[in-house]
């Protein structure tokens, strides 16, 4: 597989984007007879915010293994629309669009409108889609579209706020309003940005989100949601804007979890105890070129498979800047991504020691699982080895076979890790029953083995 670096938007959008660029002309030209949301910013002070996460699977009444096989093509299909929007000469950033797994509830304005949002780590904007859509150009959801027109707290930003500047596309409406381009690997969503206030299980805050009008997404990869709750570093996310210099979720197991739900704690709830010892790194620092900023990047050095510690050159982790707005490499810890995809040159060594360790009790894969190794499901507590990632500092974190092996059929399991680009992904398979803080503030990343369905 040929590698490829990391581009910023920057030139994607001269080449790539003239279709979502006529779209959003002709919003912007409609824009006096749209409803339109914009907003002027978070609470600025730190809130204790804390949502119930329900695995988008729960929906439906999906067997393990269908729940495998949705996620592997969850994850091929990511990993497709990074290569094809690479142009031959390099891949946008990843914010996981069709990878996304846990959904948040929540009320959103006054009197209060139910929707529901797709968490995740990998990117900013917080939105929903509105009746503002125009006719058959919105995703199907569950619930009824946002009514903007409907809350009395709901308020327009100017175009001249700093929340519109905050989202790296933009256009100044005819009425002087905020229009917005949002692009993931799977699509784009516009709409218009406004403030509202925003009521989760417990705590709230005055919120700055997307009334999203158009979209133009894979279809399904909403998974029946309204629309996304960004975690990450920029101003528009969610921790930003209330102000929170920390969060923490936890993940109940894709199986087994008897109904139990996840949680995510944002601000001063987040915390983590009642768990295993716990382990702590820095980030990694980000670049500043969006959208690489938004991402949290940890410093990951090596693998061990058992008692062997792969030979894996010291560079295949890296983040590292090869021109300006250029970016290749690096290590992402995200909410979004089902499974964990490694850079070939960790990947490969990985899946050569598995072989070699469990040569003996290998089966073919099925035919259309899309995975590599795999064994008897019986086996694999038996034969298969403990995987620990090692971090800077000497954190490590250890992996057991259930957090990253995973069943396909009635008959057999397999490695639930997949050969990525140069870019590697730690997915939520592999974070489950650990509770996991991210200290913004304080630059660490920490985590624990907990029980989830306990927090």
């Amino acid at each position: 597989m040929t590698t490829a670096t990391m581009r910023s938007p920057r030139t994607k959008l001269k080449s790539k984007m003239a279709p979502t660029a006529l779209v959003s002309l002709v919003l912007f030209c409609l824009s006096n007879v749209l409803i339109t949301c914009s907003g002027s910013g978070g609470t600025g002070a730190e809130t204790g915010i804390r949502m119930k996460l329900t695995h988008v699977d729960a929906k439906g009444s999906y067997t393990a293994e269908e729940r495998v096989r949705r996620a592997v093509a969850a994850s091929r299909q990511r990993l497709a629309s990074m290569r094809a929007t690479s142009g031959g000469g390099g891949v946008s950033a990843p914010v996981h669009w069709a990878t996304r797994q846990y959904i948040a509830e929540y009320l959103v304005g006054d009197p209060p409108q139910r929707a529901e949002a797709l968490i995740d780590t990998g990117s900013d904007l917080i939105w929903t889609q509105s009746t503002a859509c125009l006719r058959k150009v919105c995703a199907r959801q569950d619930l009824p579209y946002f009514n903007a027109s409907a809350s009395g707290s709901f308020a327009p930003v100017p175009c001249r706020d700093r929340a519109c500047a905050a989202n790296y596309r933009h256009l100044c409406a005819l009425d002087g309003g905020c229009t917005f381009v949002a692009s993931y690997g799977a699509g784009s969503v516009i709409g218009f940005l406004g403030t509202d206030s925003f009521a989760f299980q417990s705590g709230g805050a005055a919120l700055a989100f997307g009334c999203v009008s158009f979209t133009r997404l894979t279809p399904g990869v909403l998974h029946g949601a309204s629309g996304l709750i960004g975690l990450g570093r920029g101003r528009l996310s969610l921790v930003s804007q209330t102000g929170a210099t920390r969060f923490s979720y936890c993940l109940t197991p894709y199986f087994h979890n008897d109904g139990a739900s996840s949680h995510l704690l944002v601000g001063a709830a987040a915390s983590l105890g009642g768990g295993g010892p716990v382990t702590s790194m820095p980030f990694v620092e980000s670049p500043k070129d969006f959208p690489f900023s938004t991402f949290y990047y940890l410093p990951l050095e090596g693998i061990t498979v058992g008692d062997t510690k792969l030979s894996i050159p010291s560079s295949a982790f890296d983040l590292r800047q090869v021109d300006k707005g250029y970016w290749a490499g690096g290590v992402i810890i995200d909410s979004g991504s089902p499974f964990t995809s490694l850079a070939k040159a960790a990947y490969e060594p990985l899946r050569d020691e598995l072989a070699g360790q469990l040569n003996g009790s290998l089966v073919a894969p099925p035919a259309d699982s899309g995975l590599a190794l795999c064994v008897t499901r019986g086996d694999v507590d038996r034969v298969v080895p403990t995987l620990v990632l090692h971090f800077g500092g000497g954190a490590d974190m250890a992996l057991p076979p259930g957090n990253y092996w995973a069943p396909v059929d009635k008959s057999t399991a397999c490695m639930a890790i997949l050969e990525g680009y140069e870019q590697s992904i730690i997915g939520n398979f592999q974070q489950q029953n650990m509770h996991l803080l991210f200290d913004v503030a304080g630059g660490r990343f920490s985590f624990q083995t907990a029980d989830c369905s306990t927090l």
